[in-house]
């Protein structure tokens, strides 16, 4: 039961599906480096092996990431000319990008109480990378990059639905010969229901009056 996607794919079958939409493929092979190898990567050799992921599913088990053959087969099938030897660097980047999404959507869930009933769950997942949210598109207007890529988590804490959005922003490493790329996630709730709000209220107030008090705070001798 571990393989099946939190992102509708239509008609193809489960064994095929997996968390991340046709879209989010195409985009995440845009922005990652390609790799240029001494002895080219046939498809047909690409590993069918995939990766289980920590964030839990709400019929018990993990979310699966999908193989380099599934990647490589979703974004071919859409006639985005995808590159097999690509997907031996895309894939770990991909998957470690969204468990660090996935930890930082969990700091917001921390002391929320999800705890006492099995866990906060991801109930769907959708990628979203035409979309600005209204946070990125202010950011734009003042001069900073676009994201490359945005999802949409609905997560499950005992009962209440809560949607997160998620801006993934890039950037390369330190050094001006460096082809590092490196990733940075703004990971918030949708402003779509009381709990998100609530939440944004509550961090923000903790932000800044918290601060204010632990500056206010004698050292203890």
């Amino acid at each position: 039961m571990a393989d099946k996607c939190p992102v509708d794919h239509g008609s193809h079958s489960s064994d095929q599906s997996c968390p991340v939409d046709h879209k989010s493929r195409t985009t995440w092979a845009s922005v990652l480096p390609g790799t240029n190898p001494a002895h080219p990567v046939n498809a047909s050799s690409l590993s069918t092996e995939r990766e289980v992921s920590s964030i839990p599913r709400t019929d018990n088990g993990n979310w699966v990431y999908p193989s380099e053959a599934q990647f490589f087969a979703a974004m071919a099938r859409k006639n985005h000319n995808p590159h097999a030897p690509d997907m031996k660097t895309i894939i770990p980047i991909h998957n470690a990008v969204n468990e660090r999404a996935w930890s930082e959507l969990m700091k917001w869930e921390s002391g929320r109480g999800g705890e006492k009933c099995g866990g906060v769950k991801l109930v769907t997942f959708k990628g979203r990378p035409n979309d600005l949210t209204p946070k990125a598109r202010l950011m734009t207007l003042l001069g900073y990059s676009a994201p490359f890529d945005r999802h949409d988590w609905v997560v499950e804490r005992c009962g209440t639905r809560i949607r997160y959005v998620i801006d993934f922003y890039t950037g390369r490493g330190a050094g001006p010969l460096s082809n590092n790329v490196s990733f940075y996630l703004d990971v918030r709730p949708a402003l779509d229901n009381w709990e998100g709000v609530k939440m944004r209220a509550e961090n923000i107030w903790q932000d800044w009056f918290g601060s204010v008090r632990s500056s206010n705070t004698p050292p203890q001798s």
